[in-house]
């Protein structure tokens, strides 16, 4: 069964780029242990709640932008594979700086329970 794991952070509105250039660069790395496809939204239409919201959760900035995004496996055990052979792939080792504060990224793994395509 399909098998998603999704990101919630904050970005520094100017580091637009860069992020986008980290998240380029990290696809091949996730193809080749087995990826299906990778998504990475930059918010443009997120309200602000009263109670919470995309900004609060992440405890985004006046200048921070919410991102969301999720990398898409056949199933959670290649995702498990996959989280376990980065811990010892060179390229990994000496990540390059990430451009937001890694500290306020919430993650997690979910497995679809209705997935309709048109």
């Amino acid at each position: 069964m399909t098998y998603y794991s999704g990101f919630l952070l904050a970005v520094p509105t100017a580091n637009k780029q860069k992020y986008i250039d980290m998240a380029n660069a990290a696809w091949p790395m996730f193809k080749r242990y087995g990826a299906l496809r990778m998504v990475e939204a930059w918010g443009v239409d997120v309200p602000r709640g009263k109670v919470n919201d995309f900004y609060m959760s992440t405890q985004a900035k006046d200048d921070e932008t919410v991102v969301f995004s999720w990398i898409e496996w056949p199933d959670k055990a290649t995702s498990d594979a996959a989280q376990e052979k980065m811990t010892s792939d060179p390229e990994m080792q000496a990540p390059p700086e990430m451009p937001f504060d890694g500290m306020r990224m919430m993650w997690g793994g979910f497995e679809p329970i209705v997935d309709v395509k048109a």
